[in-house]
């Protein structure tokens, strides 16, 4: 989230939005927060799935 963050900041520093009616890209704050936003749900497409354990089971 950390990197992603850093990177929608670095968007907005770099390319952003001149006209300001960007409702991401205009403000630094909602650049930033979309980037962490962004950067949790790709990693988190990534997590390996626990598995559950079976307690009706007798072993």
């Amino acid at each position: 989230m950390a990197i992603g963050g850093v990177t929608g900041y670095f968007y907005w520093k770099f390319v952003g939005c001149n006209t300001g009616s960007c409702a991401i890209t205009s403000n630094p704050i909602n650049s930033t927060l979309y980037g962490s936003i962004i950067g949790g749900l790709l990693l988190s497409t990534f997590k390996k799935d626990k598995k559950q354990y079976d307690v009706s089971r007798n072993n």
